[in-house]
């Protein structure tokens, strides 16, 4: 009978263990999702705070400075902040909702800085329509992360840029001239020391190098 009792207590202390298990991992992916998503309530604070100008009433002349010295964040970050929330109200509302997170895996849910990529890219020229509802796909259905959605709108902006043949060679002539400025300006700084080449010459030396300058500065 103590045999039995005691396999009993083993199983309940099993199944203790599991559901303890279970109910972690079950936490771990809400507070995950609650984590991602719990910028856009402070965000909207403070575009309500920065529309209407309520920092003017608690003492501050400027916006930042209300939010450096009483929220304890830096000018850039609320603006980033503000921009974003903005953005999702006029182009992604949806992200706004409630069921939006609860509808995703919390690895499918973006945080701030993959909705603020996303609101860059729609603002340049080089992304088209169907680029656009990629990367939102890339970001709200398949959970790329900010590093990875960057480096795809980099290459992106890279392959859609276009070049002027004429100024790429202008740029190619300007590199040229630059890397020749330099090596003469080497070069007299050793004749001068080393005193190797008569004056003469070093003067040829220099008005070559002013008539360069000259064609950098045109």
């Amino acid at each position: 009978m103590p045999l039995a009792e005691s396999t009993i207590d083993v199983n309940l202390r099993n199944n203790d263990s599991n559901v303890i298990h279970d109910m972690l991992r079950e936490r771990a992916l809400e507070f995950s999702k609650t984590f991602k998503t719990s910028w856009v309530e402070l965000g909207q604070t403070l575009f309500a705070i920065y529309q209407d100008k309520h920092f003017k009433a608690w003492g501050y002349e400027k916006f930042e400075h209300y939010t450096e010295k009483e929220v304890g964040l830096t000018k850039q970050l609320c603006l980033k902040l503000l921009k974003t929330y903005s953005f999702l109200e006029q182009d992604e509302p949806s992200y706004l909702k409630d069921h939006f997170a609860l509808d995703r895996d919390a690895y499918k849910v973006p945080g701030y800085e993959e909705i603020n990529l996303l609101r860059l890219a729609k603002r340049k020229k080089e992304v088209l329509k169907d680029d656009y509802r990629k990367m939102k796909s890339d970001i709200f259905e398949r959970g790329k992360n900010a590093s990875m959605v960057r480096k795809d709108l980099t290459t992106l902006m890279k392959e859609r840029k276009f070049v002027d043949p004429d100024e790429e060679r202008e740029q190619r002539n300007r590199t040229a001239i630059k890397k020749c400025l330099q090596a003469l300006s080497l070069f007299k700084k050793d004749m001068d020391v080393l005193k190797l080449i008569p004056n003469e010459l070093m003067l040829e030396v220099k008005l070559l190098r002013d008539r360069l300058e000259k064609q950098m500065d045109d």
